[in-house]
C-alpha cells in the first residue's frame, strides 16, 4: 500500500497492526500520545519508507523507547516488535526489490548482535542501510562492524550518500529513542 503522505505512514504502521490483533490495538498509544517522527526513512527513497519505520518501531521495542505503542509488559513489547519486524521486511518485499530486503535482513540481524555485545554504532548501521537500501553496496562495511566492531565505515558512507546533516538530524533523533532493552 503507497501512502499519499507522512500521516498516512504513521496511520498505516498503527491501523495494521491494531487491526492485527486486539492485543497491538491495546498497545496502541492514544493519536496524541504518539510520537509521529520519521528517523531513518528520510535517508531512504520514498517506496521504502513505511517498511523502514516499520522495522525501526520494532527495533524500538526491542531495544529502546517505541514513538507508537506501550505494550503492558515485556512479552508482548517482545511479540509486537517481531511482528513489525516482519511486517516491515513484507512491505520492503512488496517493492519488488530482494536486494533491499537483504539489506534489512543483515541490518536487524548486525543490530541484535550490536545490542546482545552492547556495541555502540547502531545508528550507523541504521544511516548506512537506509541511505543504500537496495544498491548492495555495504558488504564490507558490514563485514568491518560484524568483525571488529568498528561501525566507523558504515558512518562514513551514510554520510557520503545522505550527507552530513540528514546523517546529523537521524542520529540525534535516534539518540532520543534508544536506551531500554526487553527481557
Amino acid at each position: 500500500m503507497a501512502t499519499s503522505s507522512a500521516t498516512d505512514l504513521w496511520d498505516a504502521l498503527v491501523g495494521e497492526a491494531t487491526a492485527e490483533s486486539p492485543l497491538w490495538a491495546e498497545s496502541a498509544l492514544p493519536g496524541d500520545e504518539q510520537r509521529r517522527e520519521p528517523v531513518f526513512s528520510v535517508l531512504c527513497e520514498p517506496q521504502f519508507a513505511l517498511g523502514v519505520e516499520t522495522i525501526y518501531e520494532g527495533y524500538l521495542l526491542h531495544f529502546g523507547r517505541p514513538r507508537l505503542f506501550a505494550p503492558a509488559d515485556d512479552d508482548t513489547a517482545l511479540l509486537l516488535g517481531d511482528y513489525l519486524y516482519a511486517h516491515g521486511l513484507v512491505r520492503v518485499a512488496a517493492t519488488g526489490s530482494t536486494a533491499a530486503v537483504h539489506d534489512l535482513a543483515e541490518l536487524i540481524s548486525l543490530c541484535s548482535q550490536g545490542q546482545a555485545d552492547a556495541t555502540e554504532g547502531d545508528w550507523a548501521v541504521w544511516a548506512a542501510t537506509s541511505s543504500s537500501l537496495g544498491a548492495g553496496t555495504l558488504e564490507a562495511p558490514r563485514a568491518r562492524l560484524r568483525e571488529l566492531r568498528d561501525p566507523s565505515e558504515l558512518e562514513r558512507w551514510a554520510r557520503a550518500t545522505a550527507g552530513d546533516d540528514a546523517v546529523e538530524r537521524a542520529r540525534a533523533a535516534h539518540s532520543l529513542h534508544v536506551g531500554r532493552r526487553v527481557g
